[in-house]
Parts: structure tokens; sequence; C-alpha cells
């Protein structure tokens, strides 16, 4: 933990709101651990015993239904926060989309630690509101967009995620990259069928607004048609 002042999420993260010595003593309560795609981080409904910064990585937040399936009720890129400070059990399971990194720390030392530093507790407030301004978003494109509008919201935003470094030197985004979840999982996020999640890209791709050199890479060929597809409710 000691290169955290030289971490690649140390601007966008929570601890961001730290000067260099508190920075210094967080680190000493926490470290760093690599998840493998596929690994659970965080069980649904068990006790609420670590938080983390994502350093790298995919994750999602999954609940079980009445039927034992899985809904997908969030997705987590580099820099965000996730577990559940102050809380004793966790609403839902974190899994690993992709090989992952994160900086790990006990609930309670990170509880310890956030209560006697006001401006932690308040990044941690911010990032609170901004999950749930973003769950309102998704509830609105839920329930009110097309099937290429989801499609091409969902893009734009791990295209969004994933570029933004945090760094002027680097596009805010990525024009190429990597789908973190397959075709079913984008389904469960975007509320569609498998089956019309790829008929949806493969409209995207004839329309030459994307590429798909393989199943798992995008290209975005046409940004600005693409985001006007995503506003267009």
């Amino acid at each position: 933990m000691s290169d955290c002042m030289s971490c690649v999420v140390r601007n966008r993260a929570i601890c961001s709101a730290l000067n260099p010595d508190e920075l210094g003593a967080l680190s000493k309560l926490g470290r760093k651990q690599v998840v493998s795609r596929g690994q659970t981080l965080v069980w649904e409904g068990d006790e609420s015993l670590v938080v983390a910064n994502v350093i790298r990585g995919v994750l999602k937040l999954g609940v079980s239904t009445a039927d034992g399936r899985e809904q997908i009720v969030g997705v987590v890129f580099p820099s965000d926060f996730i577990g559940r400070p102050f809380g004793k059990e966790s609403p839902y399971s974190v899994n690993a989309l992709t090989d992952a990194e994160v900086c790990i720390f006990t609930r309670s030392s990170f509880d310890d630690f956030a209560k006697d530093h006001p401006d932690l507790q308040h990044k941690l407030l911010q990032r609170t509101l901004d999950e749930l301004d973003r769950a309102r978003q998704w509830m609105m494109l839920l329930g009110r967009k097309t099937a290429s509008e989801r499609i091409a919201t969902l893009l734009l935003e791990i295209s969004n995620r994933l570029g933004n470094t945090g760094c002027s030197s680097i596009a805010p985004f990525l024009d190429q990259f990597e789908l973190p979840m397959d075709r079913q999982q984008m389904g469960d996020v975007l509320g569609l069928t498998i089956e019309t999640v790829s008929r949806q890209l493969t409209k995207l791709k004839e329309a030459e607004m994307i590429a798909l050199p393989d199943r798992r890479t995008v290209v975005i060929k046409d940004r600005q048609r693409l985001q006007n597809l995503a506003e267009a409710a």
C-alpha cells in the first residue's frame, strides 16, 4: 500500500478527499487484492465485513430473486467504491466480471477511520448521491427507452467509464474496448432477452455505428449517432 500516491484511481476514488498524511494512515489499514473473473468478493445477506476501492477491472452487484435467479442491479468500474460502510449486512453480492484488483479494508477499521475524517464521510455521501442519481436514470432507461436505445446507452456508459482515467492527456472515453459482460448479462442489466441483445448489436453494426471484430470487442465508429440514439427517449 506504499504506492497510494501513484495509484491510477487516486484522483477519482473516495480517498481523493484525504491529504498525504491521512492517506498514509488509511493505507496502513488496507491491502491490495487480486480478484479473478467469476470470483465472489461479497455475498448477499452476509455480514458486511469488508469495503473496497476498485483499482482495475469491472465487477457486478447482484441480488437473488425468489425463484433463485440472479438480477444484476449494478456494475462497478475503476475508482468506484464497493461495500456497505456503517452497515451490518450486504444487500447484494459482488462478483468479478473481469479479472480485477481492489484496495480492500475491513469495514470496522474503515468505519473507525471515517468517523475521524469528515472529508472522507462527505466524499462517501457524494458518492452515495451519485449512485442514487444513476439508479434513477437507469429506472428511466428501463421504463421508457427502446431496446436499441438501451444498448446504445450501455455501450456509451462502458466506453466512458473505462476511458475516464481522470488524466487530461487521455480521452475521457474509449472508442475500442472489451465488453466486461456477455450477451446474457447485458440482457439482465437492460431487461432484455439475449436474442434481443444480439439482434440490436447486429443492427448497430449494420448501421455502421459500431464494429464487432469478435464477440467481446466493440469499436465505436460513429459516437455522435450512437449518442443521438441513446438520448432519443
